[in-house]
C-alpha cells in the first residue's frame, strides 16, 4: 500500500515497497535484542495503560447492574434512584480515554521497526482486552462484597500509579531515551529512516482522497460500532435475557474478550512471522487478518440472534465472534502507520 505522507516524487523501488524487506540487512535486526530493550518495555506499560484504561471503562457496565437496585428512603419516605447524577462525569472520561489510540499510534511511528510493527502494537493494545477480561469479573466481586463504589475508586488508585511509572519511563523518541542502548537506537532510526518524511505541510486534499484512507475508516467504524455496542450492554444482556448473577455476570462476561486478548497477541507474532519468513506483502497481511477479523465475528454474532435463550450457545458464539475479531488487531487497527508513518509525528 503506497504511503499517504511521502513528498512529491514516488520512485519504483517505494513502489514495489511491499513486497521488499524494510529492514536492509539481518545484522541490524540482532543488533537489537528483545529482552530488556526500551521498545518493548515500551510495550508492556502501554500494555498495563490501556488494561488501566479499560478497566476504569468497562466496569461501569457491572456497577451499572448494581447501581441500578440500590435506592434510598428519604425522611419523607420517598424513593430515590441515584444514578443520574454520575453521567456527566461518565460522558467526560469516556470522551477523554477516546484520544488514547491515535496517541499511542503516534508514539510507535517514531519508535515501532517496521518488521516488528504487528508484535509491538498489539502487545500494546491488547492490554485493552485483559483489561476487560479482569475487570468484568472482579468489578462483580467487588460489588457482590462490598460496594459499587469501591469499583472506581481501586480501579482509579490503580490508573494514577500507571501514569506515575509512564512519566517516569517513557520518552517522546529513542533519540531522547535516557536509557537505550546504543544499538536498539541506531536499529530503529535506520530502519524508520526511509519510512518518515521531512515534509511538514500536511497535504489534506491528499489524505481526503486517498481510498485506503477511507477503507480504513470505514473498517474501523465497523468493527468499533460492534465491539462497544458487546462492551456496554454485554452485562445487561447476560442479566435480563440469560438471567445470570452479578457474580456469574461478570465472569461470562469476560470470556469473549479474554479469547479476544489471545488471539491479538499471537496474531500479532503471526503477521510479522508472514512477512519475515515468508515475504508475504505488507498489504497481503492486512487483508488477510482485516477479512477474518471482520467477517468472522458477524457470522457469529448474527448466529447468536437466532438460538433464543440457550445460555450455552449464546455465550459460545459471541466467545467465539469476539475471539475471532482479535485478528483485525493485525489488519486495518495498525495499517494507519503503514500508510503514513509521517503523519504521526
Amino acid at each position: 500500500m503506497r504511503p499517504l505522507l511521502r513528498g512529491p516524487a514516488v520512485n519504483d523501488e517505494e513502489e514495489n515497497s511491499d513486497s521488499t524487506p524494510l529492514l536492509p540487512s539481518a545484522r541490524q535486526a540482532e543488533a537489537a535484542p528483545v529482552c530488556c530493550s526500551a521498545r518493548y518495555n515500551l510495550a508492556i506499560l502501554a500494555f498495563f495503560g490501556f488494561f488501566v484504561l479499560y478497566s476504569l471503562r468497562v466496569n461501569l457496565s457491572v456497577a451499572l447492574v448494581d447501581m441500578v437496585d440500590s435506592n434510598t428512603t428519604l425522611t419523607d419516605n420517598r424513593t430515590s434512584k441515584e444514578c443520574a447524577e454520575h453521567s456527566a462525569p461518565i460522558k467526560v472520561h469516556r470522551n477523554h480515554t477516546g484520544v488514547t489510540f491515535p496517541a499511542m499510534h503516534a508514539m510507535w511511528s517514531s519508535w515501532a521497526p517496521p518488521l516488528e510493527r504487528s508484535k509491538l502494537l498489539t502487545i500494546s493494545y491488547a492490554g485493552a482486552q485483559l483489561g476487560t477480561v479482569i475487570s468484568l469479573p472482579l468489578s462483580g466481586i467487588i460489588c457482590y462484597y462490598m460496594n459499587w463504589t469501591y469499583v472506581f475508586y481501586l480501579f482509579g488508585i490503580v490508573g494514577i500509579f500507571w501514569f506515575i511509572l509512564w512519566m517516569w519511563i517513557v520518552s517522546d523518541t529513542p533519540e531522547t531515551h535516557k536509557t537505550i542502548s546504543y544499538y536498539e537506537k541506531e536499529y530503529i532510526v535506520s530502519s524508520l529512516k526511509n519510512q518518515l518524511s521531512s515534509q511538514k505541510v500536511v497535504p489534506w486534499t491528499s489524505i481526503l482522497k486517498s481510498l485506503p484512507l477511507w477503507a480504513i475508516v470505514v473498517a474501523h467504524f465497523s468493527y468499533n460500532w460492534t465491539f462497544y455496542t458487546l462492551l456496554t450492554l454485554l452485562p445487561t444482556y447476560m442479566k435480563e435475557i440469560l438471567r445470570f448473577n452479578v457474580q456469574e455476570n461478570g465472569i461470562l462476561s469476560a470470556l469473549p474478550y479474554f479469547g479476544c486478548w489471545l488471539c491479538m497477541i499471537l496474531c500479532g507474532q503471526a503477521a510479522d512471522y508472514l512477512r519475515v519468513k515468508w515475504n508475504f506483502s505488507t498489504i497481503s497481511v492486512r487483508r488477510i487478518f482485516s477479512l477474518v477479523g471482520m467477517v468472522g465475528p458477524a457470522v457469529f454474532l448474527v448466529a447468536a440472534g437466532f438460538i433464543g435463550c440457550d445460555y450455552s450457545l449464546a455465550v459460545a458464539f459471541l466467545t467465539i465472534s469476539t475471539t475471532l475479531g482479535g485478528f483485525a488487531s493485525s489488519g486495518f487497527s495498525i495499517n494507519h502507520l503503514d500508510i503514513a508513518p509521517s503523519a504521526y509525528l
